[in-house]
């Protein structure tokens, strides 16, 4: 696995793993990725999410329309802090593929409609952000 889509997808497991798991992250990036691959950028998205994951929470909580952060289901809220994080933090990741990569992976391993949801709240971030990164 070294495309940068395999490297978000063992972001997310790495992030259930700590969420779900209660493993240490960078435990869990050495049982998931080991030593090779993209095992910088795993981390580095990975442990960013965490530490940015209250203030992700604090963004996209009023997008969410009639929920609330705490009843998503575990993956859609790990992904929507995770893509959160790209478009805020990392303005190297143009914001279309930080929304696809999401959503992508909410296709996969989610929801029958989580794709969609994810889509729009991270397309309300992308244009509240409009661009500007924030620390």
């Amino acid at each position: 696995m070294t495309s940068r889509r395999a490297a978000r997808e063992q972001a997310l497991q790495v992030l259930y793993s700590v969420v779900i798991g209660a493993r240490e992250p960078r435990d869990a990036v050495t049982e998931i990725v080991g030593e090779s691959g993209d095992r910088t950028f795993v981390e580095d998205l990975a442990i960013g999410t965490l530490e940015y994951a209250a203030e992700a929470d604090r963004v996209v909580s009023p997008l969410l329309e009639g929920w609330t952060i705490e009843r998503l289901p575990t993956i859609d809220r790990l992904l929507l802090q995770m893509a959160t994080f790209e478009l805020r933090c990392r303005p190297e990741t143009p914001k279309a593929v930080a929304i696809n990569e999401a959503v992508e992976l909410a296709k996969r391993f989610s929801t029958e409609d989580s794709g969609r949801f994810v889509n729009g709240v991270l397309s309300a971030v992308a244009d509240a952000n409009d661009g500007k990164t924030q620390a």
